[in-house]
C-alpha cells in the first residue's frame, strides 16, 4: 500500500480555489487492488481538485493505454482509453462512499484518499468486449482468425430466388383466393 500514499491528498493546507495534481499510473498500482487484467498500463491522470469553503470538488481525467488480449484471437495490444468523473466532497457526520458522485467524510477529517475513484474510472473506461484493431479492419494475421475462417459456415452461393414460393404455400393460397371467387 506504499503506493498509494501518493493518492492521499491533505487538503487542510490548501488555500481556497484550485490546486492541480498529477499522476502516472502503471501496473504497479493495480496490483495494489489485486487487478490482473492489464498485461501493462500506461495512464496519465490529472485531477483538479477546487476547495470551496464547505466542500471540495474534484476533477478527474485520464487518458493512456492498456495493454489486454483481444477477446476474439487472444493476441494481446495497446488499447487506447480516456476518460473522466467529477467527484464532490462534502462533510458530514459520518464516512458515506455509497454514492459515487458524492463523498461525505466526516468533520475533522484533513486528506481524502483518491485511489478508489482513480482505480474504479479506469477500469471502467475499458470497453466490456476488446477487439484487436487488426480484427476490425481485417489486417491481423493470427492463427486463431485463420481457425475461424475454416470452421465458419460456408454461404451457398446457389440459393433459391426469393419470388419463387414452396409448392405448398402456393396450393393453400389458391384456396384462400378460390374461396373469395365462389362468394
Amino acid at each position: 500500500m506504499k503506493n498509494l500514499k501518493a493518492f492521499l491528498i491533505p487538503f487542510t493546507g490548501l488555500k481556497i480555489g484550485k490546486h492541480q495534481f498529477d499522476y502516472h499510473i502503471d501496473n504497479s498500482f493495480f496490483e495494489c487492488f489485486e487487478y490482473v487484467e492489464f498485461n501493462s498500463a500506461e495512464i496519465k491522470v490529472d485531477l483538479v481538485l477546487e476547495k470551496k469553503s464547505t466542500m471540495l470538488e474534484l476533477y478527474f481525467k485520464h487518458s493512456g493505454t492498456v495493454n489486454v488480449p483481444c477477446d476474439i484471437t487472444g493476441e494481446d495490444f495497446d488499447l487506447p482509453i480516456k476518460g473522466k468523473l467529477k467527484v464532490i466532497v462534502k462533510f458530514g457526520e459520518e464516512f458515506n462512499n455509497e454514492n459515487e458522485e458524492l463523498l461525505i467524510l466526516p468533520h475533522g477529517e484533513f486528506q481524502v484518499d483518491i485511489s478508489q475513484y482513480v482505480y474504479e474510472m479506469i477500469v471502467l473506461s475499458v470497453p466490456a468486449k476488446r477487439i484487436h484493431p487488426g480484427v476490425e479492419d481485417g489486417t491481423l494475421e493470427s492463427e486463431a482468425i485463420e481457425a475461424l475462417e475454416k470452421l465458419s459456415p460456408k454461404i451457398n452461393e446457389e440459393k433459391e430466388p426469393e419470388d419463387e414460393i414452396d409448392p405448398r404455400w402456393a396450393e393453400l393460397k389458391k384456396l384462400l383466393t378460390d374461396k373469395d371467387k365462389n362468394k
